[in-house]
């Protein structure tokens, strides 16, 4: 099954275009924040419909749990710090839809990530909607971050992807989770390597990650 390479994916100033596209901030005057809406986009696969956002809903934390073929991985959301992008994982994984995907992608080599979040398995997928970016003012990636995968500022969907080792990257994808439980998951994922069918280093997890649910827990 042909995969696209970093489209829609994470990848250095292509796909996961590290740089938000902000308009030049002037002295103490902080950026813009964009609106947290939700615009429908393609492709829609596996489609729920596209979230209203509920700024009171949205304020609430909560832990997610995916329960995978490799054992199981938690993260705390980062309501306070990224709310539009927490609200839509919470809408998606409250209407299954993750359930049954798998991680599709596996990086060994300069990033180090396990990417997720796509039904059609092929890195092009998405939920029918994108939202703006969150929280890069002075993002760093060290191992246990969550952060969203895009096509270029503001595309997020629903493809994710998990820090499995510190790892270098340009502020331009929301960090929006801190894994609590499970490094030791993804750690594991990594050290069985990939196929490199993207490029050495970059391809589909030799051990397979499939996502059996997406469980939500707020205590």
């Amino acid at each position: 099954m042909k995969r696209a390479p970093w489209a829609a994916l994470l990848a250095v100033a292509t796909v996961l275009p590290l740089t938000a596209s902000a308009g030049t901030a002037v002295a103490d005057t902080p950026p813009p924040v964009p609106a947290c809406t939700y615009t429908a986009a393609v492709p829609a696969d596996n489609f729920k419909g596209i979230p209203v956002f509920d700024a009171k809903k949205a304020a609430q934390p909560y832990r997610a749990t995916l329960r995978t073929s490799q054992g199981a991985i938690t993260f705390q959301a980062l309501t306070d710090k990224a709310p539009c992008t927490t609200f839509s994982f919470r809408f998606l994984a409250e209407h299954d839809y993750f359930d049954r995907s798998h991680c599709h992608r596996l990086t060994t080599q300069r990033l180090y990530v396990l990417q997720c979040g796509d039904p059609t398995g092929t890195g092009s997928g998405g939920p029918g909607y994108s939202f703006p970016d969150e929280n890069l003012t002075g993002a760093t990636y060290p191992a246990g971050t969550v952060a969203m995968a895009n096509a270029g500022p503001n595309t997020n969907g629903s493809q994710f992807f998990f820090v499995w080792k510190d790892t270098k990257l340009s502020p331009a994808y929301t960090p929006f989770g801190r894994v609590t439980a499970g490094l030791d998951v993804l750690q594991k994922i990594a050290a069985g390597g990939e196929d490199d069918q993207n490029n050495p280093g970059d391809g589909f997890p030799n051990l397979p990650v499939n996502i059996r649910h997406v469980k939500i827990g707020t205590h």
